[in-house]
């Protein structure tokens, strides 16, 4: 004879009743992106675009100083290294939510072999980190002629 189990689910505490908040906290604020490495406590949010001619990578770092922001290349890495001072209002007073974070950041990108590292420009405005990867000249096929040993 079949007999039916009653089963019952407890929900787990939201908190603060948000969803997003549950899955920063497992999955550590940042979803993650295929070839990128997050190594610090916060990162800057990226958007990454393909262009006709160049790779475009925007960073937002407000309140970094872009003299403090350092950019390398190696072996098709590209690192984005710098620090977020504390706000001198968080040394005055009680606060109630402290949501923007302050500290050391490094974002690392694993570029595809057509990103030409000689070329890459950086510039920024407004928060605004602007990294600019030209591509490659990609060299037409070309028909080699077979010599007729005769």
């Amino acid at each position: 004879m079949n007999q039916l189990r009653q089963v019952s689910f407890r929900r787990a505490p939201v908190f603060g009743s948000d969803v997003r908040n549950v899955f920063e906290h497992f999955f550590g604020g940042d979803i993650a992106v295929p070839a990128s490495t997050v190594s610090s406590a916060w990162a800057p949010r990226v958007d990454i675009r393909e262009e006709n001619g160049r790779f475009l990578i925007l960073a937002d770092v407000p309140g970094v100083d872009l003299a403090d922001i350092e950019i390398q290349m190696e072996k098709n890495v590209l690192s984005i290294k710098g620090e977020r001072k504390p706000f001198a209002s968080e040394t005055e007073g009680k606060f109630s939510r402290v949501e923007r974070a302050a500290g050391a950041f490094k974002r690392s990108f694993t570029l595809p072999e057509s990103a030409d590292a000689d070329g890459i420009t950086a510039s920024g405005a407004h928060g605004v980190l602007e990294i600019a990867i030209p591509k490659k000249a990609q060299s037409a096929p070309r028909r080699i002629a077979i010599n007729a040993a005769g």
